[in-house]
């Protein structure tokens, strides 16, 4: 049985924080209370406001705990913050396959923050007890993140990474046929009279099959932070602050997010690395000769990661928008 990892943690400090996530959430919760369509500047404020949060949380991580706790915290956090970006795509297929209005477009991603969070939250418990429990924990952590990253590849290649087909939706097919639907939306409302008798809105399927998604992600963000730190307090502030203000970041990002095309080849690359260092990791309590990679070498290669696709995807972008030498005379012709 490995040994447990300490947390940085005292319980006074997991209340604080427990009961701060609970005031940003119902701070989100009161700003989206009246549906309204959000504008660039009201987005990018928020967004600045809680991207400053977690990078603040780090410092003070970094000055109370020490170097090691702050790198691990702030890796952790970009990992986390990655994956969500891509969580984020999915939200944004969905509600438009949906035809969400945009006045609910905010209700919609609050719910989907709010089932990540819980489930994240559960995901996270039983991982560090199994940590804790089986040292092959890493090792099955490690295999699942390999997985993920060639299934992301492969779907990035193929130019399938993000088809959202609402009618093969299992949870959605599974609803409908238990309880009837309305035909429009009814506000922010999940449920309504509809023929005499309750039904759901739309707005629900749509929480529902989020939080379908919610799900499959959180399958896959919880090993990954794992691989960075076994610390939970540090796994849950780094999935918190990256899940918190994706809000704001969605209409932020809604018209430039389809652009970062090789975003799914930056994830399969931070995936199968930290699959890589959680096999290693596990083979190293074994076969003391094997390396570990520590963390500041991750924190490395995840920022290098994401710089380079960034960059890459821009610089495709502007080449596909750039038009060819004689292309426009010869299209009057």
């Amino acid at each position: 049985m490995p040994d447990a990892t300490p947390s940085v943690a005292s319980p006074l400090l997991w209340a604080v924080t427990l009961a701060g996530v609970l005031v940003f959430f119902t701070v989100d919760f009161v700003l989206t209370r009246r549906p309204h369509a959000v504008h660039f500047r009201e987005a990018l404020g928020w967004t600045a406001f809680y991207l400053a949060l977690p990078i603040i949380f780090g410092i003070f991580a970094w000055l109370r705990f020490g170097s090691d706790t702050g790198v691990d915290y702030f890796t952790g956090w970009l990992v986390e913050k990655s994956l969500s970006v891509d969580n984020l795509f999915v939200f944004m297929l969905l509600i438009a396959a949906f035809a969400v209005p945009a006045v609910l477009t905010q209700r919609v991603l609050l719910y989907g923050i709010a089932g990540a969070l819980v489930l994240r939250g559960i995901f996270i418990a039983i991982g560090a007890a199994a940590v804790q429990a089986v040292s092959w924990t890493f090792l099955i952590f490690g295999g699942i993140l390999l997985f993920t990253a060639i299934k992301i590849l492969r779907d990035t290649v193929t130019g399938a990474s993000h088809e959202v087909d609402v009618s093969s939706l299992r949870s959605v097919r599974l609803v409908r046929r238990f309880m009837p639907v309305t035909d429009d939306y009814r506000g922010p409302n999940l449920t309504a009279r509809h023929g005499g008798r309750r039904a759901l809105t739309p707005l629900a399927l749509v929480v529902i099959a989020v939080f379908g998604t919610d799900l499959v992600f959180a399958v896959d963000s919880i090993p990954a932070v794992y691989g960075v730190t076994q610390d939970p307090y540090l796994v849950f502030t780094a999935n918190a602050f990256s899940l918190f203000g994706l809000r704001a970041l969605y209409f932020v990002l809604q018209s430039t997010l389809s652009k970062l095309v090789h975003l799914g080849y930056g994830l399969a690359v931070i995936l199968a690395f930290i699959g890589v260092k959680l096999i290693l990791h596990w083979a190293h309590g074994t076969w003391k000769w094997l390396p570990e990679i520590p963390t500041p070498i991750s924190l490395a290669v995840i920022v290098l990661t994401l710089v380079t696709v960034t960059f890459t995807s821009l610089y495709v972008g502007r080449r596909a928008a750039t038009p060819i030498p004689g292309q426009a005379d010869l299209s009057r012709r």
